[in-house]
């Protein structure tokens, strides 16, 4: 809880100074338009964080966006496939890519990193080639269903902004991601596996079938978040929708409390951090720094969240340390 008020501390001071250098910051368009984008960020970063708990990495969830978003009015536009049929087939395809991903990890022993790296490069392949590396939308079909995504609740005219629906959405997933961390046999042997794998299977926990289901649960939501981004955007090209999207959300989940050691997750850490994400880059727009320097930021945003964070593992070990010398107990290992 002291990490998530401190980052919830630097979120304020974030959104201070952005109000103060451009008072456009609180115009309820703009608020709107950050409480979406950070709902979309927020459930790509809950989705990676089963995966870092268990200590691993998925760096192909952009790419596993790209392709069910690209897919999806593919296959009801061009393709007069019903929305009943595609939406079910394209999240089965996710949940096979995490499946797949936890057998080839597990059964190959293969490094995570590999098989998702892999995986980046070959979910956009897939994507370009069968749309032919063509523009893919709605157009001005399926209202209804977009309008699912972009509804606003006023709730009564309380606020003098609404909330996207798809907030709604993610603050749902974000409760039962909780609840699984948390209130869970699952959660614990996600954070036992991801804290000291061969503990954990002497300790009798099944460690491949945990793993499996971490990066199965992470593509399928990673899925249902392409489903989300493209009735948002309602346009996209197969080339770069999805692009660095996997870094957002690992930024977030990092910032948030995810140790990429494995083993710690705090699911309102990873909303504040979604959040301050979206922040910084609503700031970029709306105090005018060149957008070439994006990357740069959150990759230094990365950078000081994991320094950091060992910064902090390293003093707290040191003043353990110290505490013992003090009292003239040896320290446990």
């Amino acid at each position: 809880m002291k990490k998530n008020l401190g980052l919830f501390i630097i979120l304020l001071v974030a959104c201070v100074c952005t109000y103060i250098l451009n008072d456009r910051f609180l115009a309820p368009v703009n608020i709107e338009n950050v409480l979406r984008r950070t709902a979309l960020f927020a459930l790509l970063s809950v989705a990676v964080s089963f995966v870092i708990t268990c200590g691993g990495i998925d760096l192909s969830i952009g790419s596993v966006v790209c392709l069910v978003g690209t897919l999806l009015p593919w296959m009801v536009t061009t393709q007069g496939l019903s929305l009943w049929i595609a939406l079910p087939v394209l999240l089965a395809i996710a949940l096979t890519i995490g499946l797949t991903h936890g057998v080839l990890i597990t059964r190959l022993r293969l490094q995570p990193f590999i098989v998702t790296l892999c995986g980046l490069l070959v979910y956009r392949g897939l994507a370009r080639g069968i749309t032919g590396d063509q523009t893919q939308g709605f157009g001005l079909a399926y209202e209804g269903l977009r309008g699912l995504a972009l509804t606003r609740f006023t709730l009564g005219g309380l606020l003098p902004f609404g909330i996207p629906s798809v907030v709604c959405v993610t603050l749902g997933v974000a409760t039962l991601a909780a609840l699984v961390f948390n209130r869970t046999p699952f959660g614990l042997y996600l954070k036992a596996v991801g804290k000291n794998d061969t503990a954990a299977r002497f300790s009798g926990i099944d460690t491949g079938r945990v793993t499996v289901a971490s990066y199965t649960i992470c593509a399928t939501l990673a899925g249902f978040a392409g489903v989300l981004f493209i009735l948002d955007v309602n346009s996209a090209q197969p080339a770069d929708f999805g692009n660095f999207y996997e870094l957002y959300a690992i930024a977030a989940a990092v910032l948030g409390g995810c140790s990429l050691r494995g083993g710690e997750c705090s699911v309102l850490g990873i909303l504040i951090g979604a959040t301050l994400m979206q922040v910084l880059r609503n700031a970029i727009v709306l105090v005018d720094i060149p957008t070439q320097l994006e990357f740069a930021i959150i990759g230094g945003v990365i950078l000081i969240g994991v320094s950091a964070e060992e910064l902090a593992r390293m003093a707290h070990r040191a003043w353990a340390r110290y505490r013992h010398k003090r009292a003239g107990t040896p320290l446990a290992s």
